[in-house]
This record gives C-alpha cells, structure tokens and sequence, in this order.
C-alpha cells in the first residue's frame, strides 16, 4: 500500500496583545495533553479555507472572519513507518465570538512570545509560531 503524506491546517489566532491561542489536547491519540494550535487534517471534498472555517468551529466554537497564508511545515516520520508524514499548512486568521471548547482540547490559553518555552507543545507547532514572529519582525523592518 502505497502512502501518502497527510494534508493539515493550524490556526495562528493572535489576541489583542499579541497572544496567540493554543489549545490543550485531549481524548486524543497523538499529544494528549501537549499544547498546539487550533486546526486539523483537510478531509477529501473540503478546500482548506473551508476546513480552516469547520475546525475552528469545531474546537473553539469561534467564526472565522478572515484568513492569510504564512507557510507550510513538512513533519516527515523520522524511522517509523507507522507515524504519518505531514504537510501542514499555517495561516494567521482572525476570528469573533467567545471560546467554548469541545471534547478535544481541557483548556485553553493565550500564550506570549516568552512564554514559549514554558508549554509541552505538539507537533512542532512553537517552530511554527516562532517561525511566524521572524515573518512578523522581517514585516516591521520593510514597512
């Protein structure tokens, strides 16, 4: 059986502080109780600005109002042929409403840029985040 890499989404929702969102997972069978940004895998049928929309809705129960694509992230399996290979896909995205969380995730905070190190983050997602502010800075010296 031939395999191929698994397409997924992460959310960089950042508050008015600059804080950005993670949730802490649970009932799940990868990073249970890690921290990591809202998102999910892109299922057949779905355009990912529709899957953006669905897992944000899922998860935190907030609305998308407005997405950017940042950059990708490639989480190829180091030895195991069991582990999947991921493209994953960030976007920085703003959103309304009031965070009500469903069964995946026992929490949620809003973390800042020193507080980083302090969490167990999954999936790679704080090279992601710290990724996105490099961008961020790169953004403030051009303009």
């Amino acid at each position: 059986m031939k395999k191929s890499p698994v397409l997924a989404v992460r959310m960089i929702i950042c508050d008015t502080g600059g804080h950005i969102l993670f949730l802490q997972r649970d009932h799940a069978e990868h990073g249970q109780g890690q921290w990591c940004l809202p998102g999910g895998k892109v299922d057949y049928g779905y355009t990912v600005e529709k899957t953006l929309a669905k897992e944000l809705k899922e998860e935190t129960s907030l609305e998308l109002v407005k997405s950017r694509f940042l950059f990708f992230q490639e989480n190829v399996p180091p030895n195991s042929e069991n582990e999947e290979h991921y493209l994953v896909l960030y976007y920085e995205c703003q959103v309304q409403g009031d965070i009500l969380l469903n069964g995946e995730s026992s929490d949620y905070r809003w973390v800042a840029k020193q507080e980083l190190g302090q969490l167990d983050i999954a999936f790679r997602n704080d090279q992601a985040v710290k990724k996105y502010y490099e961008i961020q800075t790169l953004q403030r010296g051009i303009n």
